[in-house]
């Protein structure tokens, strides 16, 4: 899948646990989803569950490890998909 076509998915996913909205207008492939989007820990696991239903994938715990933006997390979603 396209950074074109997954962005926007993310952003819905991400839409509703965004603490800071300016950084969420300006969302591109270097956003840490803790640093600049405010998420906390507990938001970051329901994102995760989100992204497996989006996309119909089973995320291990190193997956989830290492979604920490949203750049892994494109690399995490399509590597998932390719398999």
């Amino acid at each position: 899948m396209t950074k074109e076509e997954l962005i926007p998915k993310l952003k819905n996913i991400i839409a509703p646990y965004v603490q800071d909205e300016e950084a969420f207008k300006n969302l591109n492939e270097d956003t840490d989803f803790v640093k600049d989007l405010k998420i906390n820990s507990a938001n970051l696991v329901d994102i995760i569950l989100d992204i497996e239903d989006e996309f119909d994938i089973r995320l291990e715990n190193e997956d989830m490890e290492q979604m920490l933006d949203v750049k892994s997390a494109m690399e995490i979603i399509n590597s998932k998909l390719e398999s």
